[in-house]
């Protein structure tokens, strides 16, 4: 797609004129000229004086300067478009900026690096349990309580020699039968990842 600077020169030279020809013309320097033609807009010091320029230099080359004006703006907006988004990546690398995102990257690398580590703990650590039920490890009456308990719903139970199987949840109920005294229930977990722990409840009956 030509730009403006190219369709003005495209016609100057099928015209055989000569720059200095036009700025005897239309009074217009050649230097200013020639930026025109190779579309340097930095070479201006105001968008105004361009399309000066490019009316009275469109009117001696019998083009259209409407026509012209729009592929200037065109040319002229996409360029202004561009230097935008450079003052705006610009903006974001200031040093306080950079600061931030230092800040937010090392809280990201913190957060994962602490999710990574759990991750790995949880993985080489052997299973454990969080007791649910009884609340009270003393009784009375009862010939037995249910034991309620929760662990890695991947884990292996074991009660008393009998396999306890977990619902979903990790969840797991065991009856055990209460004689006077001390009674120790014994609980071996084994891990998906193979560790393997045993853990042991005290409950004690006195007889009223």
């Amino acid at each position: 797609m030509l730009t403006v600077g190219e369709i003005l020169k495209h016609q100057r030279e099928s015209k055989n004129i000569q720059l200095t020809d036009v700025e005897k013309q239309i009074k217009i320097r050649t230097k200013f000229l020639q930026a025109v033609e190779n579309n340097d807009w930095n070479f201006f010091s105001s968008k105004i004086y361009i399309t000066g320029i490019i009316k009275n230099y469109a009117d001696f080359l019998e083009l259209d300067p409407k026509k012209m004006l729009a592929f200037f703006r065109r040319d002229y907006e996409k360029k202004e478009d561009v230097r935008f988004k450079r003052r705006i990546a610009s903006a974001y690398l200031t040093p306080e900026t950079k600061k931030v995102v230092i800040m937010i990257l090392t809280g990201i690398f913190l957060i994962f690096f602490a999710y990574f580590g759990f991750q790995m703990k949880s993985y080489l650590s052997p299973p454990s349990i969080v007791f649910m039920s009884p609340k009270s490890d003393h009784f009375t009456t009862e010939t037995a309580v249910e034991v309620t308990g929760k662990t890695d719903k991947d884990a292996m139970i074991t009660i008393s020699g009998d396999r306890v199987f977990q619902d979903k949840d990790g969840i797991f109920k065991y009856s055990l039968p209460l004689h006077n005294g001390q009674n120790v229930l014994t609980i071996d977990l084994t891990g998906a990842n193979g560790k393997k722990a045993t853990i042991r409840k005290t409950f004690y009956k006195n007889s009223p």
